[in-house]
């Protein structure tokens, strides 16, 4: 049996796995990394190429811990969505992630984990001394190394000095807590671009801009951009949510290339509309975990994946539906 594979980002080609020769003979012993298994239905001499990769650890570049921000201005885009996948995604790799829910009166982060009966404490009641640190993460108990942190309760009322330099000391305190220094620190920011959004890009080194193929996702894209730059983020990578094909093929969707041209962007993830979106939500169940995965999950773990080796990935021109022409005279060009 082969050991379990993983998809790999064609934007690597250094990591896909060279053309081989099969061997028509059984093999007895435990077969070595980098080959396949025996067929009898393709010629010897055939080679074989392929876009799948052994199953391996990514390699993490950059210095931990990675302070991420997931915003895009614009609501309803699936920043929530992203944070809960690709943390989700992060953990299962074997990274350390703590993902803060940035968003003050609307939370939803917890809902989406499936968390929000074991938020008992947040990073309000840490600041004001009525708990420790370690009392307002929530543990994952489906996965250990993912812990999340929300800011305050719905309805509640931040302190006067709330800002940005709370978050920096937070992820100050997350370096030196005795648990270890996390691999990642996701922030799930809120929409807009008041202070909520000042606050939550504060202590950020890295940026995942969230978008949809819309003209006013784009235009809100690109001016969040903008402000990041201006704060210094210069890592900005872009995930385009909730694409469909076919409606780019009848010229009713931009294309993620026209996408990637508009807004000048690193790609780190295309993800298609995916009807289990509403269903995992629900259940607060990510799309991540759904077995047999979906197309939409297994684009939030190549986002991931391309996240932990800060790849990015090649958008691809999808070529317009022929229209159909009918008549006699269709058949002369008529």
């Amino acid at each position: 049996m082969l050991p379990s594979l993983q998809l790999l980002s064609v934007s690597n080609p250094s990591s896909i796995i060279p053309s081989t020769t099969l061997n028509p003979k059984p093999i007895l012993r435990t077969p070595k990394p980098h080959r396949f298994s025996k067929s009898s239905f393709r010629p010897a001499a055939a080679p074989v190429q392929s876009v799948l990769q052994w199953n391996r650890q990514p390699q993490l570049a950059g210095d931990t811990p990675r302070v991420v921000v997931i915003t895009s201005g614009k609501g309803g885009v699936g920043k929530t969505t992203t944070t809960a996948n690709v943390g989700l995604s992060l953990a299962r790799l074997g990274f350390s992630v703590v993902a803060i829910d940035a968003d003050v009166g609307l939370r939803n982060l917890d809902l989406l984990l499936g968390l929000e009966n074991r938020v008992n404490y947040t990073l309000v009641e840490v600041l004001n001394g009525d708990c420790r640190l370690d009392q307002a993460l929530v543990r994952d108990k489906r996965w250990s190394n993912f812990e999340l942190l929300c800011i305050s309760k719905p309805r509640s009322k931040l302190p006067i000095g709330f800002g940005g330099k709370a978050l920096v000391w937070l992820v100050d305190s997350l370096k030196t807590r005795e648990e270890g220094c996390p691999n990642f620190i996701l922030i799930d920011c809120p929409a807009g671009i008041d202070a909520g959004f000042i606050t939550a890009i504060t202590p950020a080194n890295e940026a995942v801009l969230v978008t949809t193929p819309d003209i006013t996702s784009l235009r809100d894209a690109d001016r969040v951009t903008g402000l990041l730059e201006c704060d210094g983020i210069k890592d900005i990578k872009m995930i385009v949510n909730r694409v469909r094909t076919d409606m780019i093929k009848g010229e009713d969707m931009m294309s993620v290339l026209d996408v990637q041209e508009m807004l000048g962007l690193a790609l780190l993830g295309v993800i298609p509309e995916d009807s289990e979106v509403i269903r995992s939500t629900n259940r607060g169940y990510p799309l991540v975990l759904n077995k047999p995965p979906t197309l939409g999950g297994l684009a939030f773990e190549q986002a991931a994946w391309r996240l932990v080796e800060q790849d990015s990935m090649k958008a691809v021109m999808v070529e317009e539906e022929p229209k159909k022409r009918g008549g006699f005279f269709s058949f002369f060009g008529g």
